[in-house]
């Protein structure tokens, strides 16, 4: 995992980024740092950035990947080299200094074998996930944050076929697809750049002739297109959402659909959302241990 670009600048943490058993680094406002190693989330002493090091640094990363960072912009999302992703918020919004977290994706390579292996996935579950996928059934991954969903995900997506053509969208890269016919697609609603959303993009791919669309995370009106592509015979299409059950998923991913539609009903976008999936993958996380908790057939 390389991350020379940015070590330069947030060198305090240097030996985190580079452990390799260190899943996640977070910096708060009170400038304590904490991190996830092996699933467990712990306060780590005597590591300090100098006064304004930190906010510094962000605003030179945010510009060398293209990203404005100012009391204009406090907010930053965005992709590593290595598909790790970095969020930070900086003041006015966080006070008194910036918050910071890294999810570093050491789960990447993960195959369905490993997922089986460390207990998230069992062997049934997985017998059944990946033949839904090769089948091309739409399925729906739903949890907490940090539950391993794009890990899931990832994986699920190997069973797709190779010669189909995907077509991903997400707002902050992340997910890696070991495929290779795949074109990644980011929206652009947080930077310079002119804006594009998660919803416009959904649109938009819908022209590239995709055999599959893979959706990184619904949470916005993209839920009534996404809904009205399965509709129309884009099958197999993957997406994650946060939940916090399996049928919660359901009536989020519906209430998500007639955000921006005044006329449309709760209950007739829920039946539109049971019409148009198949299956639904819940994953829990207990005492840092994260699990396919439940998979129910729609």
């Amino acid at each position: 995992m390389s991350f020379e670009v940015i070590i330069p600048f947030l060198r305090p943490i240097k030996h985190l980024l580079e452990a390799e058993t260190v899943s996640e680094i977070m910096v708060n406002p009170d400038s304590s740092v904490w991190i996830e190693e092996n699933g467990h989330i712990q306060l780590l002493s005597g590591i300090r950035f100098d006064d304004g090091a930190l906010q510094t640094g962000l605003e030179v990363i945010a510009n060398r990947f293209g990203k404005k960072l100012d009391a204009g912009s406090p907010i930053m999302n965005l992709r590593l080299p290595d598909g790790s992703r970095m969020a930070a918020m900086i003041p006015p919004v966080v006070n008194p200094r910036p918050l910071m977290t890294i999810r570093k994706f050491t789960s990447r390579n993960f195959t369905l074998e490993d997922l089986i292996r460390v207990g998230m996935l069992s062997e049934d579950h997985a017998a059944t996930l990946t033949n839904a996928v090769r089948t091309g059934e739409n399925i729906l991954i739903a949890g907490g944050t940090g539950t391993g969903k794009s890990t899931v995900l990832g994986v699920l997506a190997d069973a797709i076929p190779k010669e189909e053509r995907i077509l991903l969208i997400e707002d902050t890269a992340e997910l890696h697809i070991r495929k290779p016919h795949i074109v990644s697609t980011e929206s652009q609603v947080d930077t310079h750049k002119s804006k594009v959303t998660f919803d416009d993009l959904l649109k938009a791919v819908l022209r590239h002739r995709p055999d599959r669309i893979i959706v990184g995370e619904v949470r916005g009106p993209e839920a009534r297109t996404m809904l009205d592509a399965m509709n129309t015979g884009h099958r197999g299409t993957l997406a994650t959402i946060h939940s916090s059950s399996a049928e919660e998923a359901v009536r989020r991913l519906a209430s998500l659909a007639i955000r921006d539609s005044a006329n449309l009903e709760l209950s007739v976008a829920e039946a539109d959302v049971r019409r148009c999936l198949d299956l639904v993958v819940y994953i829990s996380r207990r005492q840092g241990k994260r699990q396919v908790e439940d998979v129910i057939r729609i």
